[in-house]
């Protein structure tokens, strides 16, 4: 006896008994679903590995370099005073107040470390907030704020001590005031090098003006 299968009708309509899926699409075959399986997971996969070589790539090259007018990665740093009434760099407590040139130093300070932060130091001196940098006469030169008016010629052409680059207060109790003839000096020398025989200023007050220490 001869098995008959329904068949469908002269418009193309399934006959009874057949299911047809929304939008009029015959159901799928085992073969046809499981290539479709097969193509979300290689896109997926593709997607994942699109991914995971951008970090990749990212880790490797590290943050691109800041741009001008781009904002600085130290937006919340915070200046403050130190207990020689120096310019400083307020740590994340609140209440730590290291000096300016504490930061980017090669040495933790701040309590959580936050002084020598990656972003913070990663490109000296145009990722330090402009508090912590004074240019010098030399405009390719620098030195940390709390170095500025310290006596001492930290930008090479006592720029950092003398007018009409800086304007400074005049000598201290601790020095005296010449034209210094030491490199390292500007327009004061410690009162602790009077009266000790060598010349340190070119008018040699140092020796015969100079109370002494």
């Amino acid at each position: 006896m001869n098995k008959i299968f329904p068949q469908g009708d002269v418009n193309g309509n399934a006959a009874a008994g057949t299911r047809a899926l929304p939008g009029g699409e015959a159901g799928c075959s085992p073969l046809c679903c499981s290539r479709q399986g097969a193509c979300l997971s290689a896109f997926v996969l593709l997607l994942l590995a699109t991914l995971a070589a951008l970090i990749a790539l990212v880790t490797i090259l590290g943050r691109p370099p800041r741009t001008p007018g781009q904002p600085p990665f130290h937006s919340g740093a915070q200046a403050c005073v130190t207990l020689t009434n120096r310019t400083g760099f307020l740590c994340h407590d609140r209440s730590s107040c290291i000096s300016a040139s504490g930061v980017c130093d090669g040495i933790r300070t701040c309590p959580h470390g936050e002084d020598e932060d990656e972003a913070l130091c990663r490109d000296v001196p145009q990722s330090l907030p402009s508090f912590l940098v004074v240019h010098c006469g030399d405009p390719d030169s620098w030195i940390y704020s709390d170095q500025k008016c310290d006596g001492t010629n930290n930008c090479g052409d006592c720029s950092d001590e003398l007018s009409p680059v800086t304007v400074c207060p005049p000598c201290g109790p601790g020095w005296w005031r010449c034209p210094s003839t030491v490199f390292k000096y500007c327009g004061c020398i410690p009162r602790s090098l009077c009266r000790d025989l060598v010349q340190h200023c070119s008018d040699w007050s140092d020796e015969y003006s100079c109370p002494g220490p």
